[in-house]
Parts: structure tokens; sequence; C-alpha cells
């Protein structure tokens, strides 16, 4: 525990102890110890500041304050925090025991303002989280934009597993309380001038949704949100991000063909399912993980397609504001 403090990991929590948990623990066993871990629980009614505490070989400092939202709870912890970088994770995160030790390796060879890694699936989680794992990861499905091997847009860090710099933050400011904040803050990161990394070995578990249903509600709301960046950051929208919504769009008119025509119209959308099937097979090696996916990719694609397509209609077509049942979403979302 004598390693200085380079990093300070800063972790919102809302009602998470058994994450909390979780994530302390795969802390407490980094090779590398030169960080300090925040918690700021958003005004939880089942707090977990007795895991906070209780962990041993662990710079821990907890914080409670009253609900206002994960961003701010971030900001809160960054103005508290000592380190010359922060990282931050979200609580349903498990970190590989080297990370500390990967990330100062890399920082070390080539420095960068602001950096982020990828996420995978530990073996100890569920199948159905390893399906949405796959969805969620996929070339097929995301078309890697989430730190994949091959990606259609360049690489924007998440806050499942995202760092920048004290002068960052000092120059940039902290997040601001919004669906998809991180890329919100990534791309005011880049447009004030600042590097942007994605480091692969750095990687995470990420435990994610653990049912279909709430995935569904998750990733419909990333399509909703997608909308409002690029109300506000025009430039941002990417063919890649509307891509979803165009396989929507086609599947039902395939779908309508079909009834109307011929069955044969449904060949494409069963070839696509065939490939994400041996995708999936391939790189899990589990008939059970692979037949999941099918759900999961059906769900991912859909959902964001849906949530695209209606924020597109009532903010652009309409031009109406943030949507009330946004607002909603983003209150359930904690």
């Amino acid at each position: 525990m004598d390693e200085k403090v380079r990093f300070s990991v800063i972790v919102p929590v809302y009602n998470r102890i058994d994450e909390v948990r979780d994530l302390l623990e795969s802390l407490s066993r980094q090779t590398l110890k030169n960080f300090e871990v925040v918690i700021v629980e958003d005004g939880s009614t089942d707090r977990c500041q007795a895991e906070a505490e209780s962990v041993e070989n662990l710079r821990v400092r907890y914080f409670y304050k009253e609900n206002e939202g994960r961003s701010i709870a971030r900001n809160y912890g960054m103005e508290r925090a000592a380190g010359d970088y922060f990282i931050f994770f979200d609580s349903d995160c498990v970190i590989p025991e080297d990370y500390f030790a990967v990330l100062s390796r890399e920082l070390d060879a080539k420095p960068v303002d602001c950096f982020g890694g990828p996420d995978s699936a530990h073996s100890s989680f569920t199948s159905t989280q390893k399906a949405i794992n796959f969805a969620m990861t996929s070339f097929l499905t995301t078309g890697g934009i989430r730190g994949g091997k091959m990606s259609l847009e360049k690489f924007v860090p998440r806050t499942f597993n995202m760092g920048f710099s004290r002068r960052v933050y000092e120059r940039v400011g902290g997040f601001r309380e919004m669906f998809s904040e991180d890329i919100d803050m990534s791309t005011r990161i880049r447009n004030a001038g600042f590097s942007i990394a994605l480091i692969r070995p750095a990687y995470v578990y990420h435990k994610r949704r653990v049912d279909f249903r709430k995935f569904l509600r998750q990733v419909y709301v990333f399509g909703m949100s997608r909308i409002t960046l690029k109300l506000l950051y025009p430039g941002s929208l990417k063919v890649v991000h509307a891509l979803p919504a165009l396989a929507v769009i086609i599947g039902l008119v395939l779908v309508v063909l079909s009834a109307a025509v011929s069955p044969w119209f449904l060949l494409p959308l069963g070839l696509y399912l065939i490939a994400i099937f041996v995708s999936a097979l391939v790189s899990t090696r589990s008939p059970v993980i692979a037949v999941k996916a099918l759900p999961a990719s059906v769900i991912q694609i859909c959902g964001y397609g849906c949530g695209f397509l209606k924020a597109y209609f009532l903010k652009i077509v309409l031009g109406r504001g943030r949507d009330v049942e946004e607002e909603i979403l983003m209150r359930k979302g904690k």
C-alpha cells in the first residue's frame, strides 16, 4: 500500500451492494496498487458503506450524498479525488488483477489525455450475461464501436472503463446529467484538442443487464440518446449509428413482403441470424450462449433502432426537446 496515488477510481452507486462488493474484491487483488477508490453513494436506500469500509488491502473513501444522478455523483467524486488520473468503472464491473499494471505500462510508453478499454464476459457470468455481452460487442451487431478489433467508428471511451487526466477535468469540466453522458464527455474532450486512445489490453469484465427485459430498456434508451447527441453535436451522427434503425425498417419490409408475396423474402434475415449464431459459437465455444445470442442480438438491434427512430421523429421531425418518456427512463436507469 506504499505506492503513490496515481489513479483515482470513481464509482457512482445506487442500491448496488452486491455489485460493489464484487468490484471492490477484484480491486483489492490488483498486482499494482497505485490507486485509490472513491465510492459515491447517490442517495441509495440500501447503502454499501459497510462493504466499502471493510475491504482490506485497498484505499477506499466512501461518500454519501442526496440523489441527483450518476453524472453529478461522478463529478462529486472528482472534486474529492487525489489522483493524477480519474478512472471510471460501473458498479457492475469486475476488474482483472493486472489492470493497473497494464494501464500504467501503456501510459508510460505512450502518454494520452483520455483513454478507455473494452469489456468482456467473465467465466463466472451467466449464459444470458455472456450472450448480452456478445450482442453489445460483436462487429455484426454494433460495428465494433465499443473497442472491438474491427470498428466502423473512431473509438469513444465509455464510463464502464474510461479515464482521463486531471488536466482534462480542469479544462473541460465534469459530466453532464444525461443518457450517453460518456459519449458527450468524450466528444467535449476531443473538441478541446485532447488526445483519446483505446488501450485494448486494459479490459474489464462487465456483467451488464441480467435479463433481456432490462437489456431491451437499456438499448432503447441508447437509441433515443443518440439523437440527443446529434442535436448537441450536429456532425457526430455517423452511418454506423443509423444502421440498427435501417435494419428495423428493412426487416419490417421483408416480413411484409414474405407474408404478401413469398416467404423467400425472409432469407436475408435467416442468413444474418445464422451468421450471428456461428460467430457467437466460434467466439464463446458454447452452443447455449450462441442460441441466446440470437434473441440478445435481435433485442440489441431492434431496441436501439426503435429508440433511434422514435427520437428522430419527435426531436428532429417534430422539433420537440427531451421526451417525457426519456426523462422517466433516465430515472429508472440508475
